[in-house]
């Protein structure tokens, strides 16, 4: 047992982190392993690899996922941003670099090697994309001097340009939507609304327009007939034959059809084999960590933690409602991973640097500490120039 009375930075933390949070990232790492013995093997099967090989490295990967949490957990809010800008700018110059010299997989190029070793840079540029742009614009609420929510805006096509170049349009669209939510949240007027709503729609309809696989995806998904639906026969299948109880760890049929069982369809897996109610106790984890963060999002007095716990927490539910949304046929396919549940070293690297960031920033810290830096008489909740 830890004391409250013995001061050290294990204690301090302890005693100031949130554990009903860490408790939910805890039982999803858990869960994607149970899931994965069920849709790892007949992948690595049918490549050539050992039977529980995505099994063996997933669990290889929650070591670091694990250290980095709670390492990131540690850090002040100013390292926090200092940390998330390094990051941010690292992240876009290798998807640069991934777009013009990386592999193409898939039609795209969003990988970069280093040796031996895979990294996609979208992925981590996702998380400090979202604590950057929300220190812009809690600086612009703070500083009537500083341009705050210009610099905001101005992030987003520095940052979603390089990922339409590669191309990665899932992964556009998710950090659009983010950065519109901390918008919103920062002070927006209902005329931006409606302007980023049009601008949505107007980016949707140039992609499905301009961009030969987007509007591939989409005439598939609107008419089944019009293309290969493999996939999302099989995706369905599996939720129609599982039921609500499931046909039982291992005795899948779905997944050994699907080729990506073990990452973007482990959702529709985990339905066949252990029905539609364990599903909707995942779904219910999820919610439960999204509802956690915003609650303590709302709690905080500090515009920049507010902002930030916001975004981090929109950009973790929605990354896994589209995850769930394409495997139950309600989208079309993405590629996106579901957190913590899906194969992956980079999205597990990724979304450990995010929830440190997010378990970092929900942690109890003295009122003097988290409002030090604003002026007095300011106004927190809003960006000046926006509210006009």
């Amino acid at each position: 047992m830890m004391s409250r009375a013995e001061r050290t930075p294990l204690n301090d933390w302890w005693w100031t982190v949130d554990r009903g949070l860490l408790a939910g990232l805890g039982c999803l790492m858990v869960a994607g392993l149970v899931f994965l013995m069920g849709g790892g093997p007949p992948v690595a099967e049918r490549i050539g690899l050992p039977t529980f090989y995505f099994l063996n490295r997933q669990a290889m990967y929650l070591v670091p996922t694990i250290a980095l949490i709670i390492a990131v957990s540690f850090l002040s809010l100013r390292h926090i941003r200092r940390f998330a800008l390094v990051t941010w700018l690292a992240g876009v110059a290798l998807c640069v670099l991934a777009g013009k010299f990386g592999p193409e997989i898939k039609g795209a190029h969003r990988w970069i090697q280093f040796g031996p070793f895979g990294l996609q840079p979208s992925e981590f540029v996702k998380p400090a994309f979202v604590v950057v742009a929300a220190w812009a614009f809690s600086e612009g609420a703070k500083r009537r001097d500083m341009p705050g929510g210009i610099l905001a805006m101005a992030l987003l096509p520095v940052t979603i340009v390089p990922l339409i170049l590669q191309p990665d349009f899932g992964q556009t669209m998710l950090i659009t939507i983010v950065w519109c939510t901390l918008f919103f949240v920062a002070g927006l007027h209902w005329f931006w609304v409606a302007g980023l709503g049009a601008g949505g729609l107007l980016g949707v309809l140039a992609a499905y327009t301009f961009l030969h696989h987007v509007k591939e995806r989409i005439n598939r998904f609107l008419d089944k007939d019009s293309g290969d639906s493999f996939q999302e026969f099989w995706s369905r299948e599996s939720f129609t034959s599982g039921g609500w109880l499931g046909t039982g760890p291992g005795e899948g049929v779905a997944k050994r059809h699907l080729p990506d069982a073990h990452t973007d369809f482990i959702f529709s897996v985990t339905g066949e084999e252990f029905g539609v109610l364990v599903c909707l106790g995942l779904v219910a984890l999820f919610a439960y960590i999204v509802m956690r963060g915003l609650k303590l999002a709302r709690r905080t007095d500090d515009t920049f933690s507010r902002l930030a716990i916001t975004g981090l927490t929109t950009l973790f539910g929605l990354q896994a409602c589209i995850n769930m949304a394409v495997n139950t046929q309600l989208m079309p396919a993405k590629g996106m991973t579901l957190p913590f549940v899906s194969y992956g070293g980079s999205s597990l690297i990724s979304l450990a640097l995010g929830m440190g960031f997010l378990v970092a920033l929900t942690r109890k810290r003295p009122r003097t500490t988290a409002l030090g830096q604003r002026p007095p008489g300011t106004v927190p909740s809003a960006v000046p120039g926006l509210m006009q």
